[in-house]
């Protein structure tokens, strides 16, 4: 679905914080996707297309977006979950839905739409969600700026009113796996987002519309033009450089250099706390991305011989698929697990779950049953 020139879900919190910003942005050129935004919109598209289908998530297998595929890892690591945590919400089976709606504000700001992942109502609760598959970012629910704007105007959208008519509560729910996130608010907090928006977009048409930096700057394309950063970034510059003589200067690189070893030597020292069954606060340890391998390699020899082989190796899951794919086969399952390069350190915000850490004691004690 096309998105609106000026604000949508995704850019609300910045316009609503620099309006100054949509100007700039539409002198940038169109933004070029990538395999993560790739693989987010198609397990967007496999997971409402489930909802409208009453299909069952087993039949996507293989579905493709551009040039990314859904594979079963990505069915058990991502779209599963989800559809669990989803179940969560609504474990009657009871909610009214609507799936990958076009919602906007009409004649209050013309232009000014975007698509809600899913609404919908139990008694009288409305529900706005939002599918999150990437994992670098934990997006939290409370004062959401995306779901108010999809809250606000499917309020506006004479399809969509359903969901809130005669609603007591509106639910905004953020369902990033392996985590949900939840916070209720009212209808008058909505409307309320939804003047403090107005507000922001009729400024944008200003040729003096401000312009502020903030947290809202990380997405925005229009960093590399936007006065108010360089500006910032310039006047810090040009401030230091006149504080410092080259001697002090000299001595600032030097002591960064050192810190630069102490910090990585912290990170080390708290990983090995962590790893050892101690506690740090604010931080846990994760998996690192999961890599498929094969579970036999001789039953895959026998299945496929020559095929599966390269000089000198045999080839990875990934490769063998690839061959397989010319062929129109499917790798069977069975043959590969699921296996993570190891551990690393991860602020207590990262929605991957925490690991599992055996203690030294047991580790010793399992050694020797070896």
């Amino acid at each position: 679905m096309n998105h609106s020139s000026i604000v949508g879900g995704s850019t609300a919190k910045r316009v609503i914080n620099c309006p100054g910003s949509v100007a700039l942005v539409q002198r940038m050129p169109p933004q070029g996707s990538s395999k993560y935004a790739d693989e987010g919109t198609l397990l967007h598209n496999v997971i409402a297309d489930i909802h409208l289908n009453y299909s069952d998530w087993a039949s996507y297998l293989g579905t493709k977006y551009q040039d990314q595929v859904l594979t079963q890892e990505l069915i058990d690591d991502k779209l599963k979950p989800a559809l669990d945590l989803l179940a969560e919400v609504d474990p009657d089976d009871q909610m009214q839905i609507g799936v990958e709606k076009r919602v906007g504000f009409g004649d209050l700001l013309p232009g000014v739409f975007g698509s809600c992942d899913l609404l919908g109502r139990i008694g009288n609760r409305a529900y706005v969600i939002d599918w999150k598959f990437g994992s670098g970012v934990a997006v939290s629910a409370e004062e959401n700026e995306q779901l108010m704007f999809y809250a606000a105007a499917a309020m506006r959208t004479p399809e969509t009113q359903w969901a809130f008519e005669g609603c007591d509560e509106i639910e905004l729910i953020i369902i990033q796996p392996p985590v949900i996130r939840r916070w209720v608010t009212t209808a008058e907090r909505i409307r309320q987002f939804e003047r403090e928006l107005v507000q922001a977009v009729n400024l944008s048409a200003k040729p003096d519309a401000p312009l502020k930096t903030g947290d809202h700057c990380r997405w925005c394309s229009a960093k590399p033009i936007c006065p108010a950063m360089n500006g910032d970034i310039e006047r810090e510059t040009q401030r230091v450089i006149k504080l410092l003589t080259p001697d002090e200067l000299g001595a600032c690189l030097t002591r960064a250099d050192t810190l630069e070893a102490y910090i990585a030597d912290l990170r080390a020292l708290a990983f090995k706390a962590l790893e050892n069954g101690g506690k740090v606060d604010g931080y846990k340890l994760v998996a690192k991305r999961v890599a498929r391998q094969w579970i036999n390699d001789g039953a895959v020899l026998e299945l496929y011989g020559v095929a599966a082989y390269k000089p000198n190796e045999l080839l990875s899951p990934a490769q063998l698929e690839k061959v397989l794919k010319t062929r129109k086969e499917t790798l069977p399952d069975g043959l590969t697990t699921a296996v993570s390069s190891g551990n690393t350190l991860a602020p207590e915000s990262d929605p991957r779950p925490e690991v599992l850490i055996i203690g030294a004691q047991l580790k010793a004690a399992l050694s020797k049953l070896q």
